[in-house]
This record gives C-alpha cells, sequence and structure tokens, in this order.
C-alpha cells in the first residue's frame, strides 16, 4: 500500500520535538525519538507535522499532515500510530521523518517548570551580572538537566555547563530572556 499524505504548512510557532525511528510490532505502529525527556509535547497534539529525514529516502516531499490515532511510552521511547499507516512496511518508510508540532498545543507548564525549547537561545547572567553565555542545549543526564552555554571570549568559545537545580538558578525570566544563576566564571 502506497502511503498518502496530506500536504500542509509548517505554522509560525511550530517546533521540532522528535523524529521517527522506525516501525515497532506487527501492526503499523511506529518508534518515536522524543527531543525531551518529557515527551508531553508529543502527545499534546493529535496532527503531528513530518518533514522529510535528511538522511533517508522520503515518501514525501516538503511538510505533510499526520493524523495521530494513538501515541504512548514505551521502556524508553514513545510508540505511535496513524491514520494510514497499516503495517510495519507503511511504519519503515517514515523512518527518520521529523516530527513538528505548534508551540501553542503544548500543555500548560507549572510554576518554575519550562519546556527546554523556551530555555534555547537565552543570556546566563551571575548574581554579578556577569554575562556566562546563551544557552545552546540541554543534557538529560537522569537525575537531572544541564544547561550547556557557550560565550566568546578572547575570540574563543568557551562553553559551560551548569545544573538546572535548585541550588544554582536563581531565577528564569522568558519575557526578559535571562536566567539567573549562581555561578562563577572559573567553576
Amino acid at each position: 500500500m502506497e502511503l498518502d499524505f496530506e500536504a500542509a504548512e509548517l505554522p509560525a510557532d511550530a517546533i521540532e520535538v522528535g523524529r521517527i525511528v522506525g516501525a515497532w510490532g506487527i501492526k503499523g505502529w511506529f518508534k518515536v525519538f522524543a527531543y525531551s525527556g518529557d515527551p508531553q509535547a508529543v502527545f499534546s497534539s493529535k496532527r503531528w507535522l513530518l518533514q522529510p529525514s535528511t538522511k533517508n529516502k522520503s515518501p514525501f516531499e516538503g511538510t505533510v499532515k499526520l493524523n495521530i490515532i494513538e501515541s504512548k511510552e514505551h521502556s524508553d521511547s514513545v510508540v505511535a500510530r496513524a491514520q494510514g499507516v497499516m503495517t510495519p512496511e507503511d511504519a519503515d518508510e517514515l523512518k527518520g521523518a521529523r516530527i513538528f508540532v505548534p508551540r501553542s498545543s503544548f500543555p500548560s507548564t507549572e510554576l518554575d517548570e519550562y519546556y527546554w525549547v523556551d530555555l534555547i537561545g537565552l543570556s546566563v547572567l551571575n548574581r554579578d551580572d556577569l554575562n556566562l553565555g546563551s544557552v545552546i542545549d540541554l543534557i538529560s543526564t537522569g537525575p537531572q538537566t544541564v544547561l550547556v552555554l557557550t560565550r566568546l571570549e578572547s575570540g574563543k568559545t568557551i562553553e559551560t555547563m551548569i545544573p538546572f537545580v535548585n541550588a544554582y538558578i536563581d531565577s528564569v525570566d522568558l519575557q526578559a530572556k535571562t536566567i539567573r544563576v549562581d555561578w562563577g566564571t572559573d567553576y
């Protein structure tokens, strides 16, 4: 069976939340690698927008809509099934596809909870108002998340890692695009 995709436009607030890894099981389910340790953004939308893999041959071009019937956590990943994807062969054709969902469809966060995507690009200032750099990535180490920052210093790129825990994070101000930390330049 040939997969049938509906062309779609990527909304301005679209966020890449994961990619399809390949088939899972025998009924058209597929495995998803979610870019967040908490895949709620993936579950939040029943309509995913896909873009082709940059590495694998894709059965579609541009951006397409994929209607999700069901998605759930399984072991260390997410598995899902979608309308029109009926066999393992169908699911395998989606391997490598990039998954986007509108930011507006993400579940609301609790006080002092943040989506990683909202922290990327924020400036990190310490208690002495020294700019330690901008957040370029976050790493989940299991028990905690670590901010990865870079800054230019004397023509060299300096990378700093700061645990994203209350002991070091004083405040996060998404409107001001800053994170205040208790962290020195020599740590």
